[in-house]
């Protein structure tokens, strides 16, 4: 987990090491409130872009940190292979620690929404003769999928033949024993 910065994010934030107070001010003047940049690199004594870059580069590791619920310790190591002061890597930890259930909540609702299962219908459909052919024997399935999204219920339907309906199942299934493999569940896990 070490390294939630790169080497473009360490150099941005090296303001930060010239101003150890500011880093409180810069992040929630800019952030929560919005001021204004040049006030803020007045205050500080650092130029507008180094502010900017800086607070991007803030921003960055506070976002990537608590997107991926890194733990206490991961996110010292992280900061710490930055070569900051011990003064400055706990201000860091202490504002990551005081804001990551709140920025995992705004990830969350920036998030897309996407459709959910409801219901499932289904039809098995089978021309045994036509005009032309007397003993043709033709299969489909027909399948109605209900779905949820935006608190609205929406209906596809499809419909194959049994061989690609087969198919799909076995695609399912595997992705369903693919779900269950370490790999899997640690990237379902850092998602939620």
């Amino acid at each position: 987990q070490a390294g939630c910065l790169d080497l473009a994010g360490h150099f941005h934030l090296q303001f930060l090491e010239v101003s150890d107070s500011g880093v409180y001010h810069v992040q929630f003047e800019i952030i929560e409130i919005r001021s204004d940049k040049i006030a803020s690199a007045r205050k500080l004594g650092v130029g507008v872009d180094a502010v900017q870059h800086g607070v991007e580069a803030l921003t960055y590791l506070l976002t990537e940190s608590s997107k991926l619920a890194i733990s206490e310790i991961d996110f010292q190591d992280s900061v710490h292979v930055l070569g900051f002061s011990d003064e400055l890597n706990k201000l860091l930890l202490q504002l990551y620690l005081d804001n990551r259930k709140e920025i995992r909540s705004i990830l969350s609702e920036l998030a897309p929404k996407l459709p959910s299962y409801h219901n499932l219908e289904w039809r098995l459909d089978v021309q045994l003769a036509s005009r032309s052919l007397r003993q043709q024997i033709k299969p489909a399935m027909t399948i109605k999928l209900h779905l949820n999204q935006n608190g609205d219920q929406t209906a596809q339907v499809l419909q194959t033949d049994p061989s690609t309906l087969l198919h799909l199942i076995q695609q399912l299934e595997q992705a369903l024993g693919e779900m269950k493999t370490n790999h899997c569940r640690r990237i379902v896990r850092n998602m939620k």
